[in-house]
């Protein structure tokens, strides 16, 4: 067995303990107990010579330590404590005597994140730096999930003083959305508190890192309003909505029923950051560069544009996994070894999982991203020549392949998430995503231009909302009829043998492939 081989096998086993440790609550004694199992085997069948069987043996005992210390990663990260945690365990039961209500505390700390708009209430991502539940003040560094009214509006960096009740968040409907926070480093809740802004408290609780993260990002967040209201101002709603949900993954102003349409087509998917649309993007800023450098100075451009654009969404975790995957794709498209690079992108995915093991099961951007990358990277090559009947223009074939790839791999995972099957999904993919980056383009260059030259602006914009209104008006014409989506539930099992399936399909193309120079 090669090298190489061995290495992915060894990332996969990782990636398996990390997948049962989720399903599973398996307790230290015992991983401990099967690792040195493991090491016994290892040491008796690998001793014993050559064997195949006996190497076989040694083998499967060496890849279990892996998927043993993907399980036992998971069960460190899951079931660690913080003092908040603690709290809103202590107290979740305690009443005050006064007032017969759960005791309430304080919290000094910022905003951490953009407020997200859902309706008539905010959502704050709130970084507590210290707890004052009298007598007792602690010092703490953890993320809370605040919801509030819709005003007053708060900004990043915000320096808060909060009073409410702490609490545990509560999964529903079969959703563990504890664990769904926690992969966010996020494990309590406020709702509705009472909310101070009290920027004179700063000096005492901030580091300079701090202070100096917040100056950065403030001046980036504001860049980035500038940018969405110079689109809001260059072309029409809902369109400028949609504009801003493809190009920065802000979805909150997208009307419903166009969410609703997006869902029934299987096309939610391009209203998130992936790895596909960072691609997209810089394989734009590729082709703009290709203007005015040769080639291998195109390609940096392409690495810089990708990462002035994860700046500018304002570095969310989800987003910097996105473009690494983007990024990889790129390396591979450089190199010409598109097959090649698989061994990078599951090693890509293992560190990332290795720093944070919930995000496997709890991530769909991480999901998502990785499916549509490996699609990219291995389905490709299988299916090309079936489109080698469509044009080259404007790399339309590359980007329609592109797309289907990507398309068939996040396929079980957007039933899975959205329990519906869109009879409507291939022809909208199909028809709509090789116009994205085109969208995508006029959009940046709309929003760009009206914050120096408005005229500009609404120039480009008219482009823009002209392209965006087929594609909507295409995406609305195939989820009108009822039967364009059925309801489907689709658990865990399913969505395993599925990829399974495709696995096999992508085995056994390559050794089809192999068996063809032979024959000749």
């Amino acid at each position: 067995m090669h090298r190489s081989q061995i290495f992915f096998y060894i990332l996969l086993a990782f990636i398996g303990g990390v997948f049962v440790g989720s399903f599973s609550d398996i307790s230290k004694s015992t991983v401990l107990l099967a690792a040195i199992i493991c090491t016994a085997l290892i040491a008796i069948f690998y001793r014993r010579g050559s064997r195949l069987l006996n190497v076989k043996i040694a083998f499967v005992a060496f890849l279990t330590l892996f998927f043993l210390a993907g399980v036992l990663r998971y069960s460190t990260v899951y079931s660690k404590t913080h003092h908040l945690q603690k709290f809103a365990e202590a107290q979740q039961n305690v009443v005050d005597p006064q007032n017969k209500h759960p005791i309430k505390i304080t919290l000094l700390g910022y905003i951490a994140g953009e407020p997200e708009i859902n309706g008539s209430k905010q959502r704050l991502v709130f970084y507590a730096k210290q707890l004052d539940a009298t007598p007792y003040v602690i010092k703490t560094d953890e993320r809370v999930s605040v919801t509030t009214e819709l005003y007053p509006r708060y900004h990043y960096g915000d320096i808060v003083k909060i009073y409410g009740n702490v609490r545990l968040p509560e999964n529903f409907n079969d959703f563990d959305y504890r664990a769904y926070l926690a992969k966010d480093s996020i494990y309590t809740t406020l709702f509705y508190p009472e909310i101070i802004i009290t920027d004179n408290l700063g000096v005492q609780l901030l580091s300079k890192y701090e202070y100096a993260k917040i100056a950065i990002f403030r001046k980036i967040f504001a860049f980035k309003g500038a940018f969405e209201s110079s689109i809001a101002r260059s072309i029409a709603e809902p369109n400028a909505s949609f504009i801003g949900g493809i190009l920065l993954g802000s979805r909150s102003q997208i009307p419903q029923d166009i969410k609703d349409a997006f869902a029934r087509t299987s096309m939610t998917h391009i209203l998130a950051i992936s790895g596909y649309n960072i691609t997209i993007i810089a394989w734009l800023i590729s082709a703009f560069s290709l203007l005015f450098f040769r080639r291998p100075t195109a390609f940096w451009f392409s690495l810089l544009g990708v990462a002035l654009f994860t700046i500018l969404t304002g570095a969310q975790a989800s987003v910097v996994r996105a473009a690494i995957m983007g990024m990889l794709v790129l390396f591979a498209y450089r190199e010409g070894r598109l097959s090649n690079t698989g061994n990078a992108i599951i090693l890509a995915g293992t560190v990332m999982i290795l720093i944070n093991p919930l995000i496997l099961r709890h991530d769909i951007g991480f999901q998502l991203s990785f499916a549509a990358t490996l699609g990219l990277i291995y389905l490709v090559p299988a299916i090309e020549k079936y489109f080698a009947k469509v044009p080259e223009y404007f790399k339309l074939r590359e980007t329609m392949t592109m797309t289907v790839s990507a398309q068939i791999f996040v396929l079980p995972l957007l039933i899975f998430y959205f329990k519906n099957l869109s009879l409507v999904s291939l022809p909208a993919n199909i028809i709509v995503l090789p116009t994205i980056p085109f969208a995508m383009l006029l959009g940046f260059i709309s929003g760009l231009a009206g914050m120096f030259v408005p005229f500009l602006g609404q120039l480009a914009g008219y482009f823009a909302w002209l392209l965006t209104a087929v594609q909507l008006g295409v995406i609305k014409l195939l989820a009108m009829p009822s039967w364009s989506a059925v309801s489907i539930s689709f658990d865990w099992p399913m969505l395993i043998i599925a990829y399974c399936l495709l696995i096999w399909f992508l085995g056994w193309f390559y050794k089809k492939q192999r068996r063809v120079p032979s024959q000749e």
